[in-house]
């Protein structure tokens, strides 16, 4: 036993500069799809990131942590 812990991050629309470049009216649409009704942050995904690889998560493994706001309506 190695104390080794396997999770993944699995990333809806996060706002960055690249997401910047899609038209606004295709972002709007986006957005109405997502039941948060908005998109992600950096911020968020860094969170998110950071307490998977902390000791807090050392009991989680095998998981897959859905940063999308909701897939339901994709």
């Amino acid at each position: 036993m190695f104390g080794v812990t396997i999770n993944a991050l699995a990333p809806g629309n996060v706002v960055t500069p690249l997401f910047a470049e899609v038209p606004e009216e295709q972002q709007a649409a986006q957005a109405a799809k997502i039941p948060m009704g908005r998109f992600g942050t950096p911020a968020e995904a860094a969170a998110l990131i950071e307490f998977i690889v902390s000791p807090a998560a050392s009991y989680t493994t095998g998981s897959v942590f859905d940063l999308s706001g909701g897939r339901a309506t994709y």
